[in-house]
C-alpha cells in the first residue's frame, strides 16, 4: 500500500494527503491570480481610454481566464482517461488562441497606449492566465487526493 504523505506539526495542523499540493503552492497560485487580475483591472480603471476600449480589454481578460481553465480541464481529463469529445477539446484550444490573439491584436493596434503600458497589460494578462491554470490544478489535485481517502 502506498504510504500517505503526512505533513503535521506540533500545532495540530491538518495533514496533507498524498498528491495534494502544499499550502505554500496553493497560496502562491491564488496570490499570483489575485495580483494579475487586480493589477490588470486597476490599470484599466486608471487608463485614459474610452469606456468601450476598457470593456474590450476586460472582456478579453475574462474570456482568456475561462478559456485557459477550460483547456486545462480538457487536457487533464484526457490524461486521466476521462472522456473528452474532440469538439470540446478543439474549442478549448481555439478559445485560448482567440483570447491571446485578441489581446495581442488589441495592444498592437492601440494608438492611445504607450509601449510600457502595452507591456504591463500583456504581462498582467499572461500572469492571470497562468495563475488561473495553477489554481484550477490545485483545486483538482486537492479534491482527487481527498477522494482517495
Amino acid at each position: 500500500m502506498v504510504e500517505k504523505a503526512k505533513k503535521t506539526s506540533n500545532k495540530g495542523k491538518e495533514e496533507r494527503k498524498e498528491g495534494e499540493p502544499s499550502a505554500a503552492f496553493k497560496g502562491a497560485s491564488w496570490a499570483a491570480l489575485l495580483v494579475g487580475v487586480t493589477a490588470y483591472i486597476i490599470g484599466l480603471f486608471n487608463a485614459a481610454m474610452e469606456l468601450n476600449e476598457k470593456g474590450y480589454y476586460f472582456a478579453v481578460l475574462i474570456f482568456g481566464l475561462y478559456a485557459a481553465v477550460s483547456l486545462q480541464k480538457a487536457v487533464r481529463d484526457k490524461e486521466d482517461g476521462i472522456s473528452v469529445t474532440g469538439i470540446y477539446y478543439g474549442i478549448s484550444w481555439f478559445a485560448l488562441i482567440v483570447a491571446v490573439s485578441l489581446m495581442a491584436i488589441g495592444l498592437y493596434n492601440a494608438g492611445s497606449i504607450i509601449l510600457s503600458e502595452k507591456g504591463f497589460y500583456a504581462m498582467a494578462f499572461v500572469l492571470s492566465l497562468f495563475a488561473s491554470v495553477a489554481v484550477q490544478k490545485n483545486i483538482r489535485d486537492t479534491q482527487a487526493a481527498r477522494e482517495r481517502e
